[in-house]
């Protein structure tokens, strides 16, 4: 197999004066990375090479989208957004004090009566607009510093006007992995509806992941599905409101 490595320095109206250094930046990554590859080195060394390259390189930076650690609390304090002192609830306290440890995996905290705490939306306003939210308090015993799916674009949440808005929940690393709710955009971009784009299928064979999602599509079809043994959820379209807990629950009530 003939090896090929590409290598980008993003999108964005680069000034005459940093052409020539860009058009450099790009070549020597990308020879960089190419060398792993002739020695027989792996694909993920020679990305991993050559954006190592650019990362060195002045010429190129990022753009704030995901701030965290204490830029995100310098930032918050910055706008104004008051400190919450204490975010931990009496019950969050005795089931934290119950779990004390993580020997059985995540399975057991998605199978037992333990809260997780993630909480999302998804809309579709009268402008045709979608958004979705994500917000999470995490499982228990996470390591310090763990960066879950719930900030990041793609995973968590994803809303487009062209297609729809997914919020996600469930074994977060699992989600990361498959980029659960831009996949779950995707399919609705080939045509399938919010309930058979929204199945979790491909997440539990791919990687054993189990979890949930709300959709909401352009035209305003929507899906609550999950594969955990239960997902509290509520849906409001032309003054019915359906909602559930358990599996194959769909219960509705006609809003005044």
């Amino acid at each position: 197999m003939k090896t090929v490595i590409v290598v980008h320095g993003g999108v964005w109206a680069i000034p005459d004066m940093l052409a020539e250094a860009s058009v450099a930046g790009v070549k020597n990554a990308a020879q960089a990375g190419n060398a792993i590859l002739r020695n027989g080195g792996t694909a993920t060394d020679a990305v991993e090479k050559a954006v190592r390259y650019l990362e060195d390189d002045p010429t190129f930076d990022a753009d704030h989208v995901m701030l965290t650690d204490r830029g995100a609390s310098m930032f918050a304090e910055h706008i104004g957004i008051p400190v919450a002192n204490d975010l931990v609830t009496e019950l969050e306290r005795k089931d934290w004090e119950q779990s004390n440890s993580y020997p059985d995996g995540v399975k057991k905290f998605f199978n037992t009566q333990w809260s997780h705490d993630t909480i999302g939306a998804v809309a579709l306003d009268s402008l045709g607009n979608v958004a979705c939210a994500t917000s999470t308090g995490e499982i228990r015993n996470k390591m310090v510093g763990r960066v879950r799916d719930s900030p990041i674009i793609g995973s968590g949440g994803y809303a487009d006007n062209r297609s729809g808005a997914v919020s996600c929940t469930g074994h977060r690393e699992s989600i990361l992995k498959v980029t659960l709710a831009r996949l779950i955009l995707f399919h609705m971009e080939q045509g399938k509806s919010a309930t058979a784009a929204a199945s979790l299928q491909y997440m539990g064979e791919r990687v054993k992941g189990c979890g949930g999602a709300i959709v909401v599509s352009s035209t305003g079809d929507w899906a609550a599905s999950f594969t955990t043994p239960r997902m509290a959820w509520a849906s409001i379209k032309e003054d019915v409101l359906h909602y559930g807990l358990n599996p194959k629950e769909d219960f509705t009530e006609r809003l005044k």
